[in-house]
C-alpha cells in the first residue's frame, strides 16, 4: 500500500514541482514578483512535502494502511486547496465574493495541516525492519 501512494505522491509533486518553477521563470522574465507568496507555498507545500511524504512511504512500511491513504489524500487534497485559495487571495481572477476566498484559504490551509499532523502520526506507526515482509 505505502509503494502505491509513495508513487502517487512523488508523481503529484513533480506537476507542482514543474507549475512552481514555471511560476517562477514567468515572474524572473516579466520582473514581476508579486506571486512570491504562492510560488514559495507551491514550492513547499505542493513539490518539497508532499516529495518528502512519498520518499517515506518508499522507505518505511507502515503499520495502518488505511493511515498512509487518509494522509496522502488529504496532504494532495490540502495541497490543491491552499495555493488556489492563495491565488484566489492575490489575483481573484474570478471575481468571487472575499468572504468566499477567505473561506477557500483557510479550508485549504488546515487540510494541509492535518495532513501534517497525520504525517506526523504516521511516522510512529513504522514496522520495525526485523519484522518485515
Amino acid at each position: 500500500m505505502e509503494k502505491k501512494w509513495s508513487i502517487r505522491l512523488i508523481q503529484f509533486s513533480a506537476i507542482f514541482g514543474f507549475i512552481g518553477t514555471y511560476l517562477g521563470s514567468h515572474m524572473a522574465g516579466v520582473m514581476d514578483y508579486s506571486l512570491r507568496p504562492i510560488h514559495a507555498h507551491i514550492l513547499l507545500v505542493g513539490w518539497l512535502s508532499v516529495f518528502a511524504w512519498g520518499i517515506f512511504y518508499q522507505v518505511f512500511e507502515i503499520k495502518y494502511k488505511k493511515l498512509v491513504v487518509i494522509q496522502s489524500v488529504t496532504g494532495m487534497i490540502g495541497a490543491i486547496g491552499l495555493t488556489a485559495g492563495m491565488w484566489m487571495y492575490n489575483l481573484n481572477p474570478f471575481n468571487l465574493n472575499d468572504t468566499v476566498i477567505l473561506v477557500l484559504f483557510i479550508v485549504g490551509g488546515t487540510i494541509v495541516l492535518i495532513a501534517f499532523f497525520l504525517f506526523a502520526v504516521v511516522t510512529f506507526f513504522t514496522v520495525p525492519a526485523n519484522s518485515r515482509k
